[in-house]
C-alpha cells in the first residue's frame, strides 16, 4: 500500500511504517486542491481535520482501500459512502481518551467552585468569598451518554471521586462495569446531577441536544459537552440556564469553530457575558501526549490491517 499523509501528525506514525515497509507521501502542508490532484495515485489516505473526505473526494480515487484518521470519530469522513466502496476506515479513538476525560473533569471542578469567576474577580480587585462558595462532587451521579472509549476513561478518572456513575448507550447493551451502571435513558433524566456527552457527531446526534431533549430532566445539572459541537443546540441550553434546569456549562466544541464564525453566531454573545458558561477550544483530546498517542495507534492499526 501506498499512503497520501495529508495533515500534521507525530513522527512515530512515520517511523512505524517506515519499519514496516509500508510507502507513504507525508504532505502536511496539502490543501484538499492538491490532495484531489495526488489521492489517484494512492491506496490509502491519512487524516485529521483538515478537510471533509466526502463523496467527490472519494470518487476520484475508485481503488482507495484504506482511510485512518489520527483522532477520534470520523465525522469529516462519509463513513457510508466510503463503506459501501469498500473501503476500511481506521479511527484512533484510543489515543486521546485520557486526555478528553481529564479535561471534562477539570471544566466540571472548575465550574463546581467558581474557579474561573473567583480567579477573575481577584485580579479585579474583588475578595467574593460566599459568593464563590462551591459545591462538592461527591456522592452525586454522573450520567454519560455514550460508552465507548471516552466514555469509558471518563468513568474510570470518575472512579476516585466517590460518585454514582451511570451510562446510557443506545447501541450498546450489557457493558456495566465496575466504573458505570448501564441504565435506560429513563433513568439518565431522573438521576442526573451531571450530564456528559461521548458519543460522534451522525445524521442521528446532529441536534439531539434541543430544548426538547432538556426538558424532561428532573434535577438542575451541571452540562458537560466535549463530544462534537453539531450535537448541541446552544440556545436550548442557554434557555435552560435561564430556567435554572441548567446549574452550569461547559463547552469544549461549540457548532461553529473558530472566528469571525463563531463570533457572528446570534448566541455567542450571551454565552461569553455567563460566569457559570466555561469555554475552551476544542482542545480537550489535543495534548501533548494525545499527539504521540493518536499516531502511535493509527500506526499500529494501519499495520494489522495491512497484514491480515
Amino acid at each position: 500500500m501506498n499512503i497520501l499523509i495529508v495533515d500534521d501528525i507525530h513522527e512515530i506514525l512515520l517511523q512505524k511504517l517506515d519499519k514496516a515497509g509500508i510507502s507513504y507521501s507525508y504532505q502536511p502542508d496539502f490543501t484538499r486542491e492538491q490532495a484531489e490532484e495526488q489521492i489517484p495515485n494512492f491506496d490509502g489516505l491519512i487524516i485529521r481535520s483538515k478537510f471533509q473526505v466526502d463523496k467527490e473526494f472519494i470518487d476520484i480515487n475508485p481503488n482507495l482501500k484504506m482511510i485512518g484518521r489520527a483522532g477520534a470519530g470520523m465525522d469529516n469522513i462519509d463513513e457510508a459512502y466510503a463503506a459501501s466502496k469498500g473501503i476500511f476506515l481506521i479511527p484512533a479513538n484510543e489515543g486521546n481518551r485520557d486526555a478528553v476525560g481529564e479535561h471534562m473533569i477539570g471544566m466540571l471542578l472548575s465550574l463546581m467552585n467558581n474557579l474561573n469567576r473567583g480567579n477573575r474577580e481577584i485580579r479585579e480587585g474583588q475578595w467574593n468569598r460566599e459568593e464563590n462558595r462551591g459545591y462538592e462532587l461527591k456522592g452525586r451521579t454522573v450520567a454519560l451518554i455514550g460508552y465507548g472509549h471516552n466514555g469509558q476513561a471518563m468513568a474510570k478518572k470518575l472512579s476516585g471521586f466517590d460518585v454514582n456513575v451511570i451510562a446510557y448507550d443506545k447501541y450498546k447493551t450489557g457493558f456495566s462495569d465496575q466504573y458505570a451502571t448501564e441504565v435506560s435513558m429513563e433513568e439518565v433524566v431522573r438521576r442526573a446531577d451531571v450530564l456528559s456527552f461521548h458519543i460522534p457527531l451522525t445524521r442521528e446526534t446532529k441536534g439531539m441536544v434541543d430544548d426538547e431533549y432538556l426538558f424532561h430532566f428532573r434535577k438542575p445539572i451541571f452540562f458537560l459537552m466535549g463530544a462534537r459541537g453539531g450535537i448541541v443546540n446552544v440556545p436550548a441550553v442557554i434557555k435552560k440556564l435561564d430556567e435554572g434546569k441548567i446549574i452550569a456549562a461547559a463547552f469544549d466544541v461549540l457548532p461553529v469553530e473558530k472566528f469571525p464564525a463563531l463570533g457572528e453566531q446570534s448566541w455567542y454573545q450571551n454565552l461569553i457575558e455567563r460566569d457559570n458558561v466555561l469555554l475552551s477550544p476544542h482542545v480537550a483530546g489535543w495534548t501533548f501526549e494525545s499527539y504521540f498517542k493518536l499516531s502511535d495507534v493509527l500506526a499500529d492499526k494501519i499495520i494489522a490491517f495491512l497484514n491480515q
